[in-house]
């Protein structure tokens, strides 16, 4: 990575943001180089505030925020930016951290950062997304002896080892797909307190519906469930080789050994 003047790509996943995004894309900071917004199957306005801040718009209409996120990267992956950072279209993330979560990736200090959200007022948070998070980084912490503080949709790492994940997760496990590959790969991992809002316009999908709460911890646990079940299969398969190789080297032992008696 080109440490001094790195190339900084945003993701926004966006869908029906239109009386959000605008005070979005306002506020993204001078080091990022390129803006994606991807218009995650929006049925108002969102492309065209999007396109009118000078944003590349990238069109998704399968709702999914792992699916946007996918998507947003596909579009950058014929000319990768050195980084890549995410955040939220609703106006809650303070883009004034931003530039503070990168620095430690732009520097090659830490290869992913996360923000860590601290509610400026009590209702930022939902009950839901207090006691998911709990319940997540709880589990990560158990599984894989991390302790997260939370899945903040904010979030930066460099390209290579976002590569590096193979991210899959098309709905609303991304986060913490991410979080989990991070430590199974050893990144250098990094949370930052940053202050979090209210959404400042429009309706929340998931975090504010019961359905989408619902839909979102049911998918979070999924993801961790089949996260911890690949590297089991992936440790029982490394113990059946490590056998088959010890048996092996002990035959080809016990042969040359008989050959020498035969002498």
């Amino acid at each position: 990575m080109n440490t001094s003047t790195p190339e900084i790509a945003v993701i926004i996943p966006a869908r029906n943001e239109e009386l959000s995004l605008a005070g979005v894309l306002r506020n993204i900071p001078s080091r990022i180089t390129r803006i994606v917004v991807v218009d995650n199957g929006s049925t108002d306005g969102t492309a065209r505030i999007a396109a009118a801040y000078g944003a590349l718009v990238v069109n998704e209409s399968v709702a999914g925020y792992g699916r946007a996120c996918l998507a947003g990267l596909a579009a950058l992956r014929s000319h990768p930016p050195d980084i890549v950072a995410f955040v939220d279209a609703d106006g809650s993330d303070d883009l004034a951290c931003l530039p503070v979560l990168i620095t430690p990736v732009a520097a090659g200090e830490q290869d992913f950062v996360l923000g860590e959200r601290i509610p400026v007022e009590r209702k930022a948070l939902s009950f839901q997304q207090r006691f998911g998070h709990l319940l997540a980084t709880g589990l990560i912490r158990l599984f894989w002896n991390h302790h997260y503080h939370d899945l903040g949709p904010m979030r930066v790492i460099s390209w290579i080892a976002l590569e590096r994940l193979a991210m899959a997760d098309q709905d609303f496990g991304w986060t913490v797909e991410m979080q989990v590959r991070a430590l199974k790969r050893g990144l250098k991992i990094q949370e930052i307190k940053v202050p979090y809002h209210r959404r400042t316009a429009g309706k929340s999908k998931i975090s504010r519906t019961i359905s989408g709460t619902v839909k979102a911890g049911c998918t979070i646990l999924w993801v961790i469930g089949w996260e911890l079940a690949h590297e089991l299969r992936q440790h029982k398969r490394q113990k059946v080789t490590s056998s088959a190789g010890y048996v092996e080297k002990f035959n080809v032992e016990r042969n040359s050994i008989d050959a020498e008696t035969c002498k």
